[in-house]
């Protein structure tokens, strides 16, 4: 029994594999185990408004001495078009989770190896912000109104984060990093790896501009926020990249040599019974 677990997680694990396997059901634990995650930070911080109101004069503090606090302009600048409105709020909405869901399934079905690269960036990138979160929780600009913030996505789209309907399923003071921005990124990184059609990588390229620019507009993250993104999801891609090269293969090797071993004991049992 052992044996044939042995082979067939070094078979269902081999990075170059198509067919679909009941390892494949993992996919959805982990997914479980990230929501739960996620409400366990958000009860944590929900009830720390003065430390995440604090921590959020401190980025606008932190920007405008160094001249880079730009975005109330950009927040005005998209209000003031009903147009950029509209494609701002599309940009963080559709163009963040539901975009990454889409391409991790082609590449589900099309490269394994791709897939699960971005998979473990994703997972990797999440799991630090969510330590983020809660040792530095940070009220976004929309929290802010003295600056002069508007939150566009409640204001015009009807999505309100503090909506009864929305609230189980947000920490709203999850700022700090902004993965909008490092997720984007890390699609742009797996795209341009997995083709060379440049039609594919323009395209990934300016969802991760306008992610950038849409996070400001919209009023949820501020520029702090997206750099902070950035590095994070980097850390997260080297880490996935590590895994590839050198954690995975090292447990097929052991998995592979523990059915070899227990397969010559059970000949050599069998050879002392005859």
């Amino acid at each position: 029994m052992r044996v044939r677990l042995y082979r067939y997680l070094h078979s269902a694990t081999a990075p170059t594999r198509s067919k679909l396997t009941w390892l494949d059901t993992i996919e959805v634990a982990l997914v479980v185990v990230g929501f739960l995650a996620y409400f366990l930070v958000r009860g944590c911080v929900v009830d720390r408004t003065g430390e995440a109101l604090e921590n959020a004069r401190w980025i606008i503090n932190l920007q405008k001495s160094m001249g880079i606090f730009v975005e109330p302009a950009i927040n005005e600048w998209a209000l003031a078009s009903d147009l950029r409105v509209q494609f701002f709020n599309f940009v963080y909405f559709w163009l963040d989770f539901p975009l990454i869901v889409a391409v991790g399934l082609f590449f589900f079905w099309k490269s394994r190896f791709h897939y699960t690269l971005l998979r473990d960036s994703l997972l990797i990138s999440g799991a630090i912000a969510l330590v983020s979160y809660l040792v530095f929780p940070v009220a976004p600009p929309r929290y802010l109104p003295e600056w002069g913030f508007v939150d566009t996505l409640e204001a015009f789209s009807n999505l309100s984060y503090q909506a009864q309907s929305m609230q189980p399923f947000v920490n709203p003071f999850a700022a700090v990093p902004s993965l909008h921005v490092g997720w984007a990124l890390l699609l742009a990184i797996v795209v341009f790896m997995a083709t060379q059609n440049w039609i594919a990588r323009v395209l990934v390229v300016a969802v991760l501009a306008v992610q950038t620019v849409a996070v400001m507009a919209t009023a949820n993250h501020y520029l702090f926020d997206a750099l902070v993104g950035l590095m994070v999801s980097l850390g997260a891609l080297m880490a996935a990249l590590w895994l590839q090269s050198a954690g995975y293969p090292a447990f097929r090797a052991w998995v592979g040599g523990r059915a070899s071993r227990l397969e010559a004991q059970r000949l050599r049992c069998a050879r002392t019974r005859v």
